[in-house]
């Protein structure tokens, strides 16, 4: 008998039809992946992730009714532990950036190419955090026009608690990289970024690599 494959059980959430029906093309060509249900909006959302317990939401952020922001937060305040990965475009920067602070596990554009898309939603399902670099520095320009803006000068505060070390560290998860290839970068053990992840965490007092990579961008806007 072959070897039983634990499928990561997806919702999706886009007010488009012809946007869903691609997604659900692209995903079910994985066999790591099952699409358990579709909806249109944030409000049937909240049902629908009750009734399907999905492992993962692909959430749109502009959708009618109640958009994937508001669906999100009372999602994530129902269920700190439930993966959502949200999708959008350059025109949404003010929702990305509140969406990131309301712990999303990430944010991809929906130009993505689906073998990406499709690696990013097994990365959140491992629990990383998916984060676009370009895309997440020009939403924090957007949102930080002034060099002595106070977000700056906060982010700059909290990351001078950190060692040499720990700033490295904070550096790479901000760019989306795994633990393992944090320490295939750094030559050091898997454990020992672990402890370091742990401690940045701590002394940031953030909760999540999100949060942290946030933090960097916003002292380096």
């Amino acid at each position: 008998m072959g070897e039983i494959v634990q499928r990561v059980r997806i919702l999706l959430v886009d007010d488009e039809n012809l946007v869903r029906v691609g997604l659900r093309m692209i995903l079910e060509g994985d066999p790591g992946i099952e699409v358990v249900g579709e909806c249109a909006n944030g409000r049937d959302a909240l049902e629908a992730v009750t009734d399907l317990v999905p492992d993962l939401v692909l959430m749109d952020i502009r959708m009618p009714i109640m958009d994937g922001l508001e669906a999100s937060e009372k999602l994530l305040t129902r269920d700190p532990e439930l993966k959502i990965l949200m999708l959008t475009t350059f025109n949404t920067d003010q929702m990305v950036l509140t969406a990131l602070k309301s712990g999303v596990s990430g944010f991809l554009l929906k130009d993505t190419p689906p073998a990406e898309l499709v690696a990013s939603i097994h990365r959140v399902s491992g629990g990383h955090t998916v984060l676009s670099e370009v895309v997440t520095k020009q939403l924090i320009a957007a949102a930080s026009p002034s060099p002595e803006d106070s977000r700056k000068r906060a982010a700059i505060e909290k990351l001078a608690r950190l060692t040499e070390r720990e700033r490295e560290i904070a550096s790479a998860m901000a760019r989306g990289l795994s633990n393992a290839e944090i320490a295939g970068t750094m030559f050091i053990s898997l454990a020992t970024v672990k402890t370091h992840i742990g401690r940045v965490l701590e002394k940031l007092d953030l909760d999540n690599r999100v949060q942290v990579a946030l933090c960097v961008y916003e002292s380096e806007s």
